[in-house]
């Protein structure tokens, strides 16, 4: 997020077209970054609980509005009324109250057409919700101004929201987020395509939150140059498949109606050419209404009767439309402590991002890979990297220097950060555990403090050294758990078997809570295929380790290679396994058959994953492997791609094999049967693939990151 103060004196010192220029260049440079979610991010179009549909059984809803920016547009609003008036629409023309005079001629014209009007701010250079104060001053001049021009709706500038300061107005409806734009100021964007009702704390009054749900003009012609609607009629066509509400905002002023569009102006043409498609393409199928009468739909039509389950009816709407309330909570300043590459950890990525979209100040302390910048804000996160590392570590000491070089760099780093701006929260992530005791300074300040075991360390380092459960380093690294556990003020462990074992021995049931790996499911979803050959592709992405038993599967291959003469094996990752795996390739002579690959983002290993005909999970069932979550597994039925999985304890646990297809751990001739079975079998696979979709559903981090936010803030008596 820009940073308000510094958004507005860059508009105010910098000359426009020097703005535009610079704005064009970042955007250019961010735009590869959020192509899975921006235009359309795909679980954004969950509907409310218990929502029947539009009026008349229409498809979708339509909502137009337009934003009057300064006074030289004004005289643009009678062109675009008339416009919109010759197809048969109507609009919403939002004013600022306070920077120039709105003719009464020009208000009573659009009203008596049947337009509406709505108040854009009291000043379109600054941000009314810097501070409480300042939005109590501008609410009474801006609830005068709603009065006097009969309005009831309400749209900040440069939309910037706060949607508990908003109560102090009396709205109808408020019309400053979006469902997704990464490229706004303030990019917390609601993700969903619904509107959705924003209660005060006694529950009784509130207003209707109407997101805008299709790129701005001014970003797509101006910002982003585009020639044509094609991104408007993407977005449009997703939305009415979706049943959701489109609803967007065209300004007057970058419109030119002259033919000749200046340097932050695009033809008229454009936003009557979508009209014009829309009317064609979906002409009775869309219910176009007013801002102010779709809020009022939304109250007296709607899913949340104002009665006395009023309040928990729209908490259930909030959590469905991922907006989640803030009306008595504190932003809380949070830190992520981890021993690993943060853009590469979707686990820590979850939680900091989940934390950041709701308003709260997130810091994460990691590694940095070779090139990478020491600092860095990643949607909102502030990444700090302290300390290089080669994820190859085969003695156990070089491991352990590197583990103990990170807790004093960590330690020292985050007492600084702390004295400059006290943390109210650490989540310190293991490997390794004792990564906890970096936050002694913050803890002994009343910081609170979560210990969240990925893996679990005794067992793990056992598996990564070849050690026995009877070592004295394994004990050590029980005794070690144990202390770390007794530090923390909460301990989070990422499946249930791993929860037993953790009970068992070092912390009390009160004190543990499960969260496992879910998928991103705005990453992982099931798409059309991009590949379109004769191919038939295995794969494997994630850590090239000895446990995740890459070497099986490499031989299992190899059994194969001459009855399935079309099949590759693709591997993508990194670890100390590499050159292990290159050089078994290379003695089996599968160069040309087995594949591996560089590790890529997230975002591009999910398209990767979807374009394969298998995943393998092939680890051992060693004491760690065996016991090892793979997230990998949800996030090939997120695909909707079938499966070959090691018949473990931990898999046994949560699947069967009406959604997987078992193997035998360790047994390489078994697993070449299964690749050959489901090889041959294309209704197997379909089959396979269909079940574990509908199974996956319920393992959604979507539903799970309301019990993660009342654990922090409960632990920092954030409480409503």
């Amino acid at each position: 997020m820009i940073p308000d103060k510094t958004y507005y004196v860059f508009k105010r010192v910098m000359p426009r077209p020097l703005q535009i220029l610079l704005r064009r260049i970042w955007i250019q440079m961010k735009q590869a970054k959020y192509e899975h979610v921006w235009p359309i991010l795909k679980n954004a179009c969950i509907p409310p609980e218990g929502w029947s549909g539009w009026p008349d059984g229409k498809k979708f809803a339509l909502v137009l509005t337009h934003d009057v920016e300064n006074h030289e547009d004004l005289e643009k609003c009678s062109q675009l009324a008339q416009m919109e008036e010759r197809l048969g629409f109507r609009s919403s023309f939002n004013f600022v109250a306070g920077d120039y005079h709105v003719p009464d001629a020009l208000k009573l014209s659009l009203t008596d057409r049947g337009f509406e009007i709505g108040v854009h701010g009291l000043h379109h250079s600054e941000n009314p919700f810097r501070s409480e104060s300042v939005f109590r001053k501008q609410a009474v001049e801006i609830n005068r101004t709603l009065k006097e021009w009969g309005a009831v709706g309400f749209r900040s500038p440069s939309m910037f929201h706060n949607l508990e300061m908003l109560h102090h107005l009396d709205i109808e409806y408020d019309a400053s987020t979006f469902d997704t734009d990464p490229f706004e100021p303030q990019p917390d964007g609601m993700e969903t395509i619904f509107p959705f009702w924003v209660p005060n704390k006694d529950g009784k009054k509130g207003y209707v939150e109407l997101p805008y749900t299709l790129p701005q003009d001014f970003l797509l012609f101006i910002l982003m140059q585009e020639k044509s609607i094609d991104i408007w009629k993407k977005k449009l066509d997703w939305i009415v498949e979706k049943g959701g509400m489109a609803l967007f905002i065209v300004h007057p002023g970058y419109m030119s109606f002259n033919g000749v569009a200046g340097l932050d102006q695009y033809p008229a043409s454009y936003y009557e050419d979508f009209l014009k498609y829309i009317k064609s393409k979906y002409e009775g199928q869309y219910w176009q209404v007013l801002p102010r009468d779709m809020a009022r739909f939304w109250v007296n039509k709607g899913k949340l009767p104002m009665a006395a389950s009023a309040s928990s009816a729209s908490m259930s709407m909030l959590q469905k439309a991922k907006v989640f309330p803030r009306s008595t909570l504190r932003p809380i300043h949070a830190c992520m402590l981890v021993y690993s590459f943060y853009e590469s950890d979707n686990r820590v990525m979850r939680y900091a991002e989940a934390l950041a979209k709701r308003g709260d100040s997130v810091d994460v302390i990691a590694l940095g890979k070779e090139g990478a910048l020491p600092y860095e804000e990643i949607r909102g996160v502030k990444v700090y990297r302290i300390q290089k590392r080669m994820i190859d570590e085969k003695g156990k000491i070089s491991y352990l220097l590197k583990l103990i070089t990170f807790l004093f760099n960590s330690l020292a780093f985050l007492t600084r950060r702390h004295l400059k701006k006290p943390y109210d929260l650490i989540h310190v992530h293991s490997v390794p555990d004792f990564e906890v005791f970096a936050t002694i300074f913050p803890k002994l300040q009343g910081a609170k403090i979560i210990l969240d075991i990925h893996d679990i360390v005794p067992e793990f380092y056992a598996s990564k050294f070849h050690e026995t459960n009877k070592s004295i380093l394994f004990k050590a690294l029980v005794m070690l758990e144990q202390l770390s556990s007794k530090f923390a003020d909460h301990v989070i462990i990422s499946n249930h078997i791993w929860e037993k074992t953790l009970l068992s021995r070092s912390v009390k049931r009160d004190k543990c809570t499960v969260v496992m790996n879910y998928p991103d499911e705005s990453i992982f979803y099931q798409r059309p295929r991009d590949r379109n050959d004769d191919k038939f592709v295995m794969i494997y992405p994630g850590t090239l380790g000895w446990h995740q038993g890459l070497d099986i599967a490499i031989q299992a291959f190899a059994a194969i290679r001459d009855n399935v003469p079309e099949a590759e094996f693709h591997i993508y990752g990194r670890g100390p396994e590499k050159n292990n795996l290159e050089n078994q390739i290379i003695e089996l002579g599968l160069e040309n058959r087995v594949f591996i690959k560089e590790t890529v983002p997230i975002d591009q290993i999910a398209n990767v994953m979807a374009n394969a005909d298998l995943g393998i999970i092939p680890k051992r069932n060693d004491p760690f492997g065996g016991e090892a979550f793979s997230t990998k597994i949800l996030e090939f039925m997120s695909l909707g791609v079938p499966s070959i999985v090691s018949r473990t304890k931990i898999d046994q646990f949560y699947f069967d094999e009406s959604v997987l297809k078992f193997f035998n751990p360790d047994d390489a001739s078994d697993l070449a049967q299964c690749m050959l079975s489901l090889r041959n079998d294309k209704q197997l696979r379909d089959r396979l693939s269909s079940a574990a979709f509908e199974f996956v559903k319920d393992y959604s981090w979507e539903k799970k990151r309301g019990e993660y936010f009342n654990l922090v803030d409960g632990l920092v008596g954030n409480k409503s």
